[in-house]
């Protein structure tokens, strides 16, 4: 599929068949999500991957946050954001000069940027893999209770989920496809506001 053709048919799937996702896909999927940018080369992101019993399971368990109708994907991805790779990583001699080894520092904090991109070339590739997703949210107070279920250190903080499946969405009568996307004229400033 043409890049073009990834960007403009992306979008949130909420409806999944039960029809397994291919292990290259899912391959393909976390190979390009690993190519995100990354500020100094931090790479501070980490992913968690569930299918199966492990996908059902987190369904199960943490699954409060969204429709029943998406509770059928066959693949959970949770990104997290590592910002103690980005500390030590600009505490280094060729970074040090920065200031950026602490984190007040930071004009934004790029950990999130950086997983908000990896995010976003999950939910490319899926699509470019003939399949869909959705991207959620995990609620704060259930951080704790996820990391102990999967053993995910404390430093590693989830900036939400995406389920990935075969999608079984008929695109009548969707909310997307009742709302017009703003012109890029509204949007997009050449120069001047």
């Amino acid at each position: 599929m043409e890049f073009h053709d990834v960007v403009r048919r992306r979008r949130m799937v909420r409806e999944f068949t039960e029809e397994p996702v291919s292990d290259e896909s899912v391959r393909r999927i976390m190979d390009n999500a690993v190519r995100c940018p990354s500020a100094g080369y931090s790479q501070g992101q980490a992913f968690l991957v569930l299918q199966g019993e492990d996908a059902k399971r987190f369904v199960t368990e943490f699954g409060s946050w969204t429709v029943e109708s998406v509770r059928t994907a066959q693949v959970i991805v949770i990104p997290f954001a590592v910002k103690d790779a980005y500390l030590e990583r600009y505490s280094r001699p060729d970074k040090i000069d920065s200031g950026l080894d602490v984190e007040e520092n930071w004009p934004v904090p790029y950990w999130y940027i950086d997983t908000g991109m990896a995010v976003l070339l999950t939910l490319q590739t899926a699509v470019d893999e003939g399949l869909g997703a959705v991207y959620f949210g995990i609620g704060a107070d259930q951080w704790d209770d996820l990391r102990a279920a999967y053993g995910v250190p404390e430093t590693h903080e989830p900036v939400g989920a995406i389920a990935i499946g075969h999608t079984a969405e008929a695109d009548a009568d969707k909310s997307w496809m009742k709302r017009r996307r703003l012109d890029r004229s509204e949007t997009v400033h050449f120069g001047h506001w």
